[in-house]
């Protein structure tokens, strides 16, 4: 994960039928991740959305400090 994208750890997540999901946006507060979301369930009200905190630790990384 890039130092960019960690400054904006928030990120709106859109949940799609069979497991799928697709990255809306990210986002530097809780706040601003949640209006955002509040935007989106107006203009799409059957859409699914949900707000995760993401830690930024990649696969590769965690796989090593386990070893």
């Amino acid at each position: 994960m890039t130092y960019s994208q960690r400054l904006y750890p928030w990120a709106v997540v859109r949940l799609l039928p069979m497991m799928q999901r697709v990255l809306v946006g990210r986002f530097r507060n809780r706040s601003d991740a949640e209006g955002h979301m509040q935007a989106l369930k107006r203009l799409m009200p059957d859409g699914k959305f949900i707000i995760v905190f993401d830690i930024g630790q990649d696969i590769e990384e965690g796989s090593e400090e386990t070893e």
